[in-house]
């Protein structure tokens, strides 16, 4: 069995725990716009993509667009179940999934041997969520906009996925804090892999909102924070990378000889 992530694109994720698949905030299909309309923000995909079913678990880490995207949500069974911030479960909700929890910071849900831990997130403007992913094949810690909750112990984790460049507009400010949170991430959870998140998939943005975008960061200054062993994944859209894999045990090994070598390669 193994740990594997898929990225699809700006927030969107598929992790596969051993057979266990976990969509996070996809945007698959369609153009994405906030209100009041495509002339302040609209974003094209470079390439439409199918919902990657079967999906046996939906998480949603926020009520916005770019994160519960309306046209992408519905490629899939409307059975699916769905974990997410309380506005992101409204969203769902309103777009006809049945199978719903709301979770609070803090709290937790079990779904098969995967427990899912709610963190505080971003403020935009109420606070929604980042998550912490357990499961015998791995663990990971995602949040899309580079927020770390401080009640969040020390751990030691398989992955983190966030971004690591800070973006902001004039007077408000960074929105995502990506560079300014990943010395902290590595400090916190050493991590053995730094999966880049938010700002790939080469979507082409453009509005009046986005003309007055900043970036900070680069993937050079990512790397050079990060230390020995770990190690950053300048992540492609549509790239499955493999994060852990379980090695046989070295009395199976034994039992099978060279048989369950060859099984093992």
């Amino acid at each position: 069995m193994a740990l594997h992530a898929t990225y699809l694109g700006a927030n969107g994720w598929l992790l596969e725990f051993g057979e266990l698949r976990v969509l996070v905030d996809p945007w698959l299909t369609g153009p994405l716009e906030f209100p009041p309309g495509a002339w302040f923000f609209r974003g094209e995909l470079p390439q439409e993509r199918p919902a990657p079913l079967p999906v046996d678990l939906l998480v949603l880490t926020q009520g916005l667009p770019d994160h519960c995207h309306p046209a992408s949500l519905a490629l899939l069974p409307p059975t699916t179940p769905v974990v997410g911030s309380p506005a992101a479960v409204a969203r769902a909700r309103a777009l006809g999934f049945s199978e719903l929890t709301a979770l609070a910071h803090g709290a937790r849900h079990c779904h098969e041997q995967l427990q899912l831990t709610a963190s505080a997130g971003a403020p935009v403007p109420q606070l929604e969520n980042g998550y912490l992913f357990d499961h015998p094949e791995g663990r990971i810690y995602l949040e899309p906009h580079g927020f770390l909750d401080p009640t969040l112990p020390e751990q030691p984790l398989d992955a983190v996925i966030t971004p690591v460049v800070d973006l902001g507009l004039p007077v408000v400010g960074a929105f995502v804090k990506g560079q300014q949170v990943l010395p902290q991430l590595v400090q916190r959870f050493k991590p053995l892999a730094v999966l880049v998140s938010t700002t790939g998939g080469e979507v082409r943005f453009e509005g009046a909102l986005n003309r007055l975008l900043w970036l900070k960061g680069s993937l050079e200054a990512a790397a050079a924070v990060l230390p020995e062993g770990c190690r950053l994944i300048d992540s492609r859209a549509g790239e499955r990378y493999l994060l852990k894999q379980h090695q046989p045990s070295t009395a199976g090994a034994s039992a099978g000889g060279a048989k369950a070598g060859t099984a093992a390669g």
